[in-house]
């Protein structure tokens, strides 16, 4: 046998192991979606937002009793009337109306994000999904209890919108209605991991990266930028540059330092992240979201732990046990 009928042959072989592995996990994933599906977790979006534009005011009484917690009792009728009639609030529901024409497509993203988190949290309640105008209220784009959830849903009329000319273009980037879903998720992930005490950068490092790895099972068809709130530009910047992002981390001696202004630099939403270099500019805001994330992929793909006992998981368990090592 030659050497080269020898490597033809096993890269033969090995192809063919690829092609039989890819259709394996192909299946798997296949079989996997059709069981979260089957979940019972029928979700249905309360709009409350048009029926309030609608209300005539002798029907207002009527519209109060299913939403009791939307009309404090301090407040006359007379003021929920005046802001049916506000030229403003009209020009809000104009442009919703005009986002939101096929409002089925929203909603049924929204059901399988519900199915996924059931079927990953049997405990889970099913919520009463309620839409409210909330004066572009970015902040609080979403609110989320254990029985009712509020979609502020003129915070997502797309990033060019005339509502939002004077925002900062970091912000008004997800101001687009694929963030619905992402800003729900990323809410009930916080819920779900409960770690309010994250002393240490790694500590918030791993605790980002769980939230986002909450969305790749939840959301699994989503893009990766849309996970993570980033451009596609930016997605490819920070995979680009990954190995020099964990560089400057380790020997700037970060991941065991508890400077709160590492998460001002690194975790919180900006125009661009914090290395006290020419490259700012340059980078997406965040970043330290980005690398948190890559750690925990690289968990999971090392480890055969289940979900729960990975949420659970102490900062430096995970990052002993993650063997990441950055894209160079």
């Amino acid at each position: 046998m030659t050497f080269k009928f020898f490597f033809s042959y096993k890269f033969k072989i090995t192809a063919a192991l690829c092609l039989l592995i890819s259709v394996f996990s192909c299946e798997r994933k296949s079989a996997l979606q059709k069981e979260i599906q089957a979940v019972p977790m029928e979700v249905k979006v309360e709009r409350f937002d048009q029926a309030f534009m609608k209300i005539k005011a002798e029907h207002l009484p009527y519209l109060k009793m299913p939403y009791p917690f939307l009309f404090p009792k301090q407040t006359p009728d007379s003021v929920f009337l005046k802001r049916i009639q506000d030229p403003i609030q009209k020009l809000i529901q104009a442009s919703v109306d005009s986002v939101f024409v096929n409002f089925e497509s929203t909603e049924l993203d929204l059901r399988s994000l519900y199915k996924h988190i059931k079927y990953y949290n049997p405990s889970l309640k099913k919520p009463r999904l309620i839409t409210v105008y909330s004066d572009v209220d970015y902040r609080n784009k979403v609110i989320v209890t254990d029985s009712i959830v509020l979609i502020g849903i003129d915070n997502y009329l797309g990033p060019t919108h005339e509502f939002y000319d004077g925002f900062y273009s970091y912000i008004k980037k997800n101001m687009n209605k694929n963030q619905i879903v992402m800003d729900l998720a990323d809410t009930y992930a916080a819920r779900l991991i409960n770690s309010p005490r994250r002393n240490t950068f790694l500590e918030e490092l791993v605790y980002q990266g769980k939230k986002l790895y909450l969305k790749d099972i939840w959301v699994p068809s989503a893009e990766d930028f849309i996970k993570i709130g980033y451009t596609e530009d930016e997605l490819q910047w920070a995979e680009a540059n990954e190995f020099y992002i964990w560089q400057y981390f380790v020997e700037n001696e970060l991941l065991y330092s508890t400077e709160p202004k590492l998460l001002t630099r690194f975790i919180n939403p900006g125009p661009f992240s914090r290395f006290n270099l020419e490259l700012d500019n340059e980078s997406p805001g965040s970043i330290g979201r980005y690398i948190g994330w890559k750690i925990i992929r690289s968990y999971v793909k090392n480890n055969n732990t289940s979900l729960l006992q990975m949420l659970q998981m102490d900062a430096q368990s995970i990052f002993n046990k993650a063997k990441f090592k950055p894209k160079n």
